[in-house]
Order: C-alpha cells, then structure tokens, then sequence
C-alpha cells in the first residue's frame, strides 16, 4: 500500500496532467489544495477589464484564504481627519497642488502623538509633484479620486542614491524622489475605495529610452526605513519606474492592490522589496513591463557594506502579466543577502520567465531558504531560471572573488501550458547553485530541443515532466 505522501504525490501529477490538457484552463488548473478541495465556475465569463474581478474568478473560491496581513493595524479610522481641498487643492486635473499637500502634511504633524490623521483625497483629478509623508498618517483616496505625477521632471526633487546602491540605479550620482515618498516612519497607511494613483510615466519612459535624463527615475511609491506600512484597495499604474519600492523597511503589507503599467513601459516592475523584512504581498493584480514582484537587497559591494538582507516574506494570491520579464524573480540585486522567503499560489502569463532567480560574480552574499509553491503559468518563455551571469555593476570597484551562494531552494506544484522552455538552471563554475529541489511540476513544452539548460547546478528532483537535466538527481518513489 502506498504511503500517503506518495498517494498524495501520485494524485497531484494526474491531477497536473489532466490540467495541461485541459480546454479550461484559468478555470481548472489551480494546483495543489484549490484544485482538490475547490470548484471554479466553468462557465463563468471573466471580464479581464476589472482586474480584480478576474482575480476574484480565480481565487475567489479558495475555502481557505490564509492571511500574512495581520503584522499591520488596518485602522478603521483616525482620530482626526482632513481634506486636501481644506489647503486649497484643486481636482481639475490641471492646477499643481504640490503646496496643498505640504501644507496639509505640516498640518497634521501636531496630530502624530495623537493617533495621527487621515488625509482624505475626495473625487478629482490631483495634480501634484512629489508628496513626503509623515508618520502615524491615513492616506485615503475616495472612489473616483486620483492623484496625478506631474509631468514635469522640476517637481520631483533630487535626493541622494541610496547607500546599498551606492548611486541611483539607472544612472551614477543622486536620482528623482518618488511621487509617494517617505523616509524614517512609522504607522503609515496608503488606501482608498479602489481609486488610483497614476504616475503618468510616458515622460520618464520616453527619457529613459532616449537617454536624456540626468538621474535615475523616480518610484511611484518608494518608502525609506519605516516601518508598520500597509498600502490596500488602490490601483496604482503608469510608473515611472519601479512601482513600490519598500527599502530597509520591516513590517509592511501590500495588499487587495492592481498594478497596471504597460507591458512595453521599461522597468516598471510591480512590488520590489529591498532590503526589508516582514514583508506580506496578497492578493494583488500585477501587469508591468518589468518584473511583476522582485526581492532584491542592496548592489555588489555597497549592498554587501551596508548588510541588510531581505527576509520573512510571504507572497500569495497573485495574478501576473508581465512580456519582458518575471512573474516572480529573486535578485539580481541581492549583495544584502534573501532568505526565509515562501511564494504560493500565482498565475503567471505571457512573462519571458515564470519563476527567476538571477545574480552574478560580484554580488556575494546569498538566497537561501526559498519555497515557490502552487504556480501556474500560461504562455511564458522559460518556466524556471537560475542564472549565475545577469551582470551589470554600479561601477569598476566590484569584487571580481565575490561569488552568490544559492542554495535549499524549493519549487513545487508547477503547471503550465504553452511554455517555451521548461528550466534555464545556470550556476557558476567557482561557486555551483546547490540544494535545488524541483518536485510535482507538469509543463507542456512546445519545444523539443534544450528542454532543459543545466551547469553549475546540483539538486534534486521528484515528479518532474519534461524529465530534467542529469545534473538533478531523482528522489526515489517510497512504497
């Protein structure tokens, strides 16, 4: 008689073979629990343009929903609230009201020992410039309310590069602030009733690939050693770059978000915590032209000096879309060290990679200790990355003997169809990848050849389709 872990694996690859072949998809091929143990309406027509709808369609029936989201009061209400109209604001679309929302921050800093404040953003079209937050703060936008980024690059003051960069990380020297920006907070929560902040990135977009900027561009929101941040119930879109940036921040949930950045804007990744930890991303909507999430922690040998690694971080419930990118990547930013990370449950289509974990010589430092769990993917290029060669350096100074350990990685109940390519798995030569664990992943390659691209990789793996690379071993079924 088998043994119920082998009995519980057995049912899954049927249960990942027959949803390969399936004429429905999106539908039926959750893995893992949500497929035994939940029934999706075959039927149901999915209306793609209200994203959280669609995301709705497909984890809505989840029986179970754990949540991370507890680590952040999710305050009802603030003692004390105002309107940005209250400082002279004008929602016209057109009036800059940067000074209104100085003013209001000002303002409400008598409020901080207080049980803070709420700004409250009313219906209207808010043009502003950078806005700096202050601790124990409410941001909250009405439904119909969006805050707009001025397109003029004069509104967005140059700060410095941050120190586990070393220098912006598009170009040498300082860079733009972010629109949403804050630095050395605490109790800050960004939300709203499904109202939007657009950056109306075009300009940065068009400046970046014409190579006229003088400085790296700004974040949407970018938030700099804080702590106990929640950011909810928001669509943010049209990024100048990346789209949330946490950076040595601890505590911070992000949730019930859509991201939407075009899939051509260049490297408008979703959610990139950096450096960070106690990290909760759930239940998002994320379509980007970079990245949908990417845990990094500091550049080469200033990531490696300034020490602060990336770790406990839980991911669940993510639909992404990505063309040029990962629908979860690790790196190649990582010289602060990833560990204690654990992904489940996401749909990840039309993405150049599915799962990505990228670095290179120079980096140092280590991601270790990483469970990807309860994916499927439809129509990506390359399922699942490891590469040892992204390059790139913020300058000459990098240590050439630094080397990456990647190690006691997990990737499990995999799905997919339509994919390009089953598995890049890259080490490198000084310093092989190992303790690389692949188990209960189906995929239907349309390739025949280069299926599977290993060196520098050792491991494991058990019920695998395609069957991988020698350099795996496989674990042997226990009757």
């Amino acid at each position: 008689m088998a043994s119920r872990q082998g009995y519980q694996s057995l049912r899954l690859l049927l249960l990942l073979l027959s949803c390969v072949s399936s004429e429905k998809f999106w539908h039926t091929c959750l893995v893992g629990h949500s497929l035994a143990d939940d029934s999706l309406e075959s039927d149901r027509v999915v209306d793609i343009s209200n994203p959280m709808d669609f995301h709705k369609s497909i984890f809505g029936h989840v029986k179970s929903k754990e949540s991370c989201a507890h680590t952040v009061n999710d305050w009802e209400t603030r003692p004390h609230s105002v309107s940005i109209t209250d400082f002279g604001a004008v929602g016209d679309g057109k009036t800059l009201n940067t000074h209104a929302f100085e003013n209001a921050m000002f303002y409400l800093r008598s409020y901080a020992d207080k049980g803070g404040a709420q700004l409250y953003i009313p219906a209207g079209r808010w043009l502003t410039g950078s806005i700096t937050l202050i601790s124990h703060l409410t941001l909250f936008l009405e439904k119909g309310a969006t805050i707009l980024g001025s397109e003029d690059l004069n509104d967005y003051p140059i700060i410095p590069g941050l120190p586990s960069y070393g220098r912006g990380r598009e170009l040498p020297g300082p860079r733009y602030s972010g629109l949403i920006n804050g630095n050395g907070l605490e109790d800050i929560i960004i939300t709203g009733d499904n109202a939007t902040i657009d950056g109306q990135g075009a300009v940065w977009w068009n400046g970046f690939r014409n190579k006229t900027l003088n400085y790296t561009r700004p974040h949407l929101v970018e938030l700099i050693e804080s702590q106990d941040i929640l950011i909810s119930n928001l669509t943010f879109q049209n990024s100048p770059f990346w789209t949330i940036h946490p950076v040595y921040c601890k505590n911070v949930v992000v949730k019930h978000m859509t991201i939407l950045n075009p899939l051509h804007a260049p490297n408008t990744d979703g959610i990139d915590p950096d450096s960070s930890q106690h990290v909760c991303i759930e239940d998002c909507y994320i379509s980007v032209g970079d990245d949908a999430i990417s845990i990094k922690s500091g550049w080469d040998q200033y990531g490696t000096s300034f020490g602060m690694p990336s770790q406990h971080i839980r991911i669940r419930r993510i639909v992404a879309f990505s063309r040029s990118s990962a629908g979860i990547s690790f790196g190649s930013e990582m010289s602060g060290g990833i560990s204690n990370v654990k992904v489940d449950d996401m749909v990840v289509s039309g993405a150049r990679w599915g799962v990505r974990f990228k670095t290179a010589v120079g980096r140092g430092a280590y991601i270790r200790n990483v469970t990807v769990n309860n994916i499927v993917m439809h129509s990506v290029r390359t399922a699942i990355a490891f590469m040892g060669n992204y390059g790139e350096h913020p300058d000459d100074n990098w240590n050439r003997t630094a080397y990456p350990v990647i190690e006691n990685i997990l990737v499990q109940n995999i799905v997919g169809e339509n994919i390009t390519q089953a598995g890049l798995l890259l080490g490198l030569p000084e310093a092989p990848f190992h303790d690389i664990r692949l188990a209960n992943i189906a995929l239907e390659v349309r390739s025949t050849k280069h299926i599977w691209n290993c060196s520098s990789v050792a491991g494991s793996y058990f019920f695998v389709l395609p069957q991988p690379c020698l350099e795996l071993t496989r674990e042997n079924f226990t009757v």
